[in-house]
């Protein structure tokens, strides 16, 4: 299947939808590396500063997944990796994340879906 990135702006549910055709994220991944802002990277990446790194690194810790939440309420991970079922991972700002097997769930290709759900200030 050809690697590919789509981006899918829809007014009519206030959302961004950024979806990839990648090796996608089994649970304990999601778990892992969206659980939790310190084993998201935040922890390492103010360690790295404080040591004199240098800002422009902060794509390389992950720490920008969080910032969704200057725009959106609410952020929906699903993921598909070869290794495993697909799951969902879910978290409203403020609040803490749930995960779940997507039940029912037609044969879906490897990949990870991100839904942002914007705030109702964000129409633009």
């Amino acid at each position: 299947r050809d690697l590919e990135i789509k981006i899918i702006p829809n007014k009519d549910d206030n959302t961004h939808t950024f979806h990839d055709t990648g090796v996608g994220m089994t649970k304990a991944d999601l778990v892992n590396n969206l659980g939790t802002i310190a084993k998201s990277g935040t922890k390492s990446f103010m360690e790295a500063l404080s040591a004199g790194a240098d800002i422009s690194m902060s794509g390389q810790f992950g720490v920008g997944f969080y910032s969704a939440y200057l725009v959106a309420d609410k952020v929906e991970v699903l993921s598909k990796n070869n290794d495993d079922e697909q799951y969902i991972w879910t978290r409203s700002a403020g609040g803490s994340f749930t995960i779940h097997q997507k039940k029912n769930a037609k044969e879906n290709p490897r990949g990870t879906k991100i839904i942002l759900y914007l705030k109702e200030d964000i129409t633009e």
